[in-house]
Formats: structure tokens, sequence, C-alpha cells
């Protein structure tokens, strides 16, 4: 039976399109190509997600690959895009349900230190308390086995009793192995069928 509900965060609770923030910058589609590649494409923005580095010394590894001319740019991309974020308001009322009969909810999320920063203030923040399982926290990452091995622990949950929900395919395959039934996020209304599914309420009442 299932009793614990473990959220991804980002394109599930929050938009996370870097598309969008490259848009508000007016680039040239070369300067585009440069730092999509230098920032998002780079080693360096995974292991911020690990923790293995810093933001700063994220930025100062960059600089061998984006010019001079584009590195307020790639601060920017890096360390300001948090007030950018669009939170999915309309999963409120179903995180607030799964609340309400008992479940226990979990986020577990690959981002950087400064989640600490921004998640507090999210309107999500509430349903989950300290219940959070961040990447950079503990220098694992979905889809590794290691990452869900560490929330069963950490949380002393029970593979068999948990349901996960990411919108990465690969991340709930990395869960399956582990035991964990898992849900591909493409919309609230697809997640609410799939809950039903397997007899979770209240979508199966």
């Amino acid at each position: 039976m299932i009793k614990n509900i473990l959220f991804d965060m980002g394109n599930v609770l929050m938009d996370w399109d870097p598309n969008s923030y490259l848009d508000r910058e007016n680039l040239s589609p070369e300067d585009r190509l440069t730092i999509w590649r230098g920032v998002y494409g780079s080693a360096e923005w995974q292991m911020t997600d690990r923790g293995s580095i810093t933001l700063d010394e994220a930025l100062e590894r960059m600089r061998v690959r984006i010019p001079g001319r584009l590195m307020p740019v790639a601060e920017r991309l890096t360390k300001d895009w948090p007030p950018l974020v669009k939170y999915h308001e309309n999963m409120i009322p179903l995180v607030e349900a799964l609340e309400k009969e008992g479940y226990g909810l979990y986020l577990l999320t690959n981002a950087g230190l400064n989640h600490h920063e921004y998640w507090p203030v999210s309107p999500f923040a509430r349903f989950f308390g300290d219940r959070i399982l961040l990447s950079a926290d503990y220098k694992v990452l979905k889809p590794e086995a290691a990452f869900y091995e560490k929330a069963l622990s950490m949380f002393g949950l029970k593979a068999e009793e948990c349901v996960f929900i990411d919108d990465n395919a690969r991340n709930i395959e990395g869960a399956c192995r582990c035991g964990i039934d898992g849900i591909v996020f493409f919309d609230r209304p697809q997640l609410e069928r799939e809950l039903k599914l397997r007899g979770i309420r209240p979508f199966a009442d």
C-alpha cells in the first residue's frame, strides 16, 4: 500500500525552462549557443547540483569557454534565475489533498545549494517541511541508485510504500530499479489518473 508520495521539483511543482531565461537576454544566435553550451550544457552546472563545487567556482571555470563580455550574462543565468521561476499553483490543491489524506510528502530534487534560498518562500514549502533530499547537500544525483537509497534510509521509508513523481523518465526508471513505483509527470489531470489507478485517495474515491 502506498503511504508516501515523493515529488520532483522542476517541471512538476515549478517551471524549469532555461530557454525562457535565455529569451530575456536578447542574445544573437551565436552568443545564445555559446551561453547554452557554457552554462547549462557544462559539466560545472551538473557539479553544482551534486554539490561538488559552488556557483562561484563554476563561474570561474566557465570563463575558459565564455567570452568576458558574456560573463555578466552567465552570472545572471546561474545566480539570478530563481526570482523568474513560475510555480505550478494548480498543483497546490493536489498536494494539499494528499496531505489531508495523511500521505507522507517528500521532495527529491537535483538542485544546487541556492535551493535553500529560494525554496522556503515557495508556495509548496509548507507541505514538505524538512522532508527534502537536495542533491547538493548529500552529493548524490538522480537517477543514481545512491540517490533513492539515500532517500529511503534518511526518511526511514519502505520502497514498496512509495511512489515517485518526476518529469524525467530516466529518473523514474532509476527509482523503479530501487523498488520505488514511479509516475512520469506531464500535467495534473494525467497525474490524478495515475494516482487513481494506484488507489491513492482522494482520487480513487
